[in-house]
């Protein structure tokens, strides 16, 4: 077998099974709640009616819902289970006493609710549907309306009009039992007629009406006017009664209000004072927050500060004082160097000092020694060679000055010599200035000479001897 025969194969058994499906599916019914589906053919079932007796139908009822319809052999139909509303327009009629009336009156019929009178229903109406319902059941409830009002006068049918629709209700009920149908509500909308007899009927009844109504007008008018000035006077007594009381009310209301007012201000104050102080309270709460704050954020700076001094340290450690230790050491090296250097240098300045004091020592004692063998003259010979030495010295800050204003004194003498004079004056002073400067008597070192000591003179008598 080819493959393209096995596809043609395939493609018609599914499409017949398509078309079985379908068409199962077409048979399958369904209505709704105010239907009945009505399935005739198939086995015929056996029915119990409500005298009791058994009889066997050629059909089933589905309410509402769906059912499967054997195709070939069974058939579907819809009977409405709805209402239907009927307008009974009865044109002319006549009643007991002969008078011709119209009446028009409305009903609403639908299907019984049991099965039984379901059964009945599709048996009578079936193939009619809704409209024959609605005229079958139109033409009967005309002729009970005929009936009665045949049976009744236009007065009782006038009067009376629930009475009415009750007996043609309750006469075609039997009627549409039979039929499986049942008479929802009936009523009697209108009756009239062409002679005016219903309007006839109502004058004397209008005029009587309208009678006692006047009259009832004009004791309605003098018990108005009696109880409207009777209403006056006792309005105006309540009226001034009212304002004495809306005075006093009104009165009692100000006294209430300013003593309300009072208790509010009271009450205000003390809650704007107490708003105040808790306003405070909390601003003080939220300064002391506030400090804390600081504080915390002080404590937090100082810690920052600590650990930047730590780290400054730690930095300072490691830059600063390293090298200012390295330089320390070096300075010490330096000033240990250094120290050598000066101790070296002072021991042998001391040293030279030592040798050259030992030396100039033993130059004065070897002096001291020839000054044994020195004749006057040559220690006059030596003091009267350092005198011009002195008076050098003496005289050399007059070198320092500039100019120098000699003023005559009118004896005669001359400024000059006067200046010469002063300067022996100071060197005759000077074995005095020598002596309180320097302890040393000159005069009595130049007495103690061995050459002077024998003869008992000083150099200068032995000088002013020869």
């Amino acid at each position: 077998m080819s493959l393209t025969t096995l596809l043609i194969l395939i493609g018609a058994v599914v499409v017949v099974l398509a078309l079985i499906v379908f068409a199962f599916a077409k048979q399958y019914r369904k209505v709704g709640p105010n239907e009945v589906l009505i399935i005739s053919g198939g086995r015929r079932r056996t029915v119990v009616e409500p005298d009791g007796t058994k009889k066997k139908v050629g059909y089933r009822m589905h309410i509402g819902g769906g059912t499967f319809v054997l195709p070939f052999i069974e058939s579907a139909q819809i009977l409405p289970l709805e209402v239907f509303t009927l307008t009974i327009d009865v044109p002319e009629c006549l009643t007991s006493r002969g008078i011709a009336v119209k009446a028009v009156s409305q009903g609403q019929v639908k299907v019984g609710g049991n099965e039984d009178m379901i059964r009945l229903a599709a048996e009578q109406f079936l193939s009619k549907g809704s409209e024959g319902m609605k005229e079958i059941s139109t033409q009967i409830l005309e002729g009970y309306m005929r009936g009665t009002l045949g049976a009744s006068t236009v007065e009782e049918v006038y009067q009376n009009r629930d009475q009415f629709a009750e007996t043609v209700r309750k006469n075609a009920t039997s009627d549409f039992t039979r039929l499986g149908l049942e008479i929802v509500s009936f009523s009697l909308k209108d009756i009239s007629d062409e002679q005016g007899y219903i309007e006839a009927l109502g004058r004397p009844r209008i005029a009587q009406v309208k009678a006692e109504a006047a009259v009832a007008q004009a004791e309605s008018d003098k018990e108005a006017t009696v109880k409207s000035a009777i209403a006056r006077k006792e309005g105006d007594v309540v009226k001034f009664q009212a304002e004495t009381e809306i005075s006093q009310a009104s009165r009692d209301y100000e006294t209430k209000r300013a003593e309300f007012q009072a208790i509010i201000n009271q009450k205000k104050a003390k809650s704007d004072l107490a708003y105040e102080l808790e306003r405070q309270r909390m601003n003080q709460q939220i300064r002391d927050e506030e400090y804390k704050v600081k504080m915390i954020e002080k404590e937090h700076n100082i810690e920052l500060e600590e650990k930047e001094i730590s780290r400054k340290e730690k930095e300072l450690d490691s830059t600063v004082k390293k090298a200012a230790d390295a330089r320390k050491y070096q300075i010490q090296a330096d000033a240990e160097a250094e120290r050598f250097r000066i101790e070296a240098i002072a021991k042998g300045k001391a040293e030279a000092t030592k040798l050259e004091g030992m030396a100039e020592a033993e130059a004065m004692m070897k002096k001291a020694e020839s000054w044994k063998d020195y004749n006057e003259a040559a220690i006059y010979q030596m003091v009267v060679e350092k005198l011009p030495e002195l008076a050098r010295a003496v005289s050399e800050p007059l070198s320092k000055v500039d100019k120098i204003i000699l003023i005559g004194s009118g004896d005669g003498s001359l400024g000059t010599s006067r200046i010469t004079g002063q300067v022996a004056e100071i060197l005759a002073q000077l074995p005095t200035v020598i002596e309180s400067l320097s302890g040393v008597d000159i005069k009595k070192l130049l007495e103690n000479l061995p050459a002077f000591k024998g003869k008992g003179e000083t150099p200068s008598s032995a000088k002013r001897g020869k």
